[in-house]
């Protein structure tokens, strides 16, 4: 079974292992005990079925979280259970495929209108007659 992103993307299980570890912070006793700290490990060498240039956008996105080898490593110890760790996890690793799923639309070269140049022009020619009024000439006695 995969981990399901959205409609288009999916995640094999293959590519996506989880390791417990133990977290520091909130627990009491109980911390020093359990492993409820979540490591969850994305290897992007594993090819998974994505869309061409997800994996090119997901390095910069990851940041540190990327290694060398191309594995995303993200930790989870904000709550006390394993089980909301891992979702947690999960999630996170969910919004940031999202995230790289997002390609940004090419931005397309404009040319300003006749009017709106006009208008910029306008107002720079009654900027500068306001500045020539502060101006004081010269004194003739």
């Amino acid at each position: 079974m995969a981990i399901k992103v959205n409609d288009a993307i999916s995640l094999p299980d293959e590519a996506v292992s989880v390791t417990f570890i133990r977290a520091s912070g909130p627990g009491g006793q109980n911390v020093n005990k359990v492993a409820s700290a979540v490591q969850l490990r994305f290897d992007t060498k594993i090819e998974p079925q994505l869309p061409p240039g997800l994996l090119h956008r997901l390095g910069p996105l990851a940041g540190q979280r990327m290694n060398r080898e191309g594995v995303v490593v993200i930790s989870a110890d904000r709550f006390r259970t394993q089980e909301r760790n891992r979702a947690d996890a999960l999630a996170r690793l969910v919004a940031l495929v999202i995230a790289a799923a997002h390609v940004d639309k090419p931005r397309r070269a404009t040319r300003p209108t006749r009017a709106s140049v006009e208008r910029r022009i306008k107002g720079k020619s009654l900027r500068g007659e306001v500045k020539r009024r502060r101006q004081s000439g010269p004194l003739d006695d």
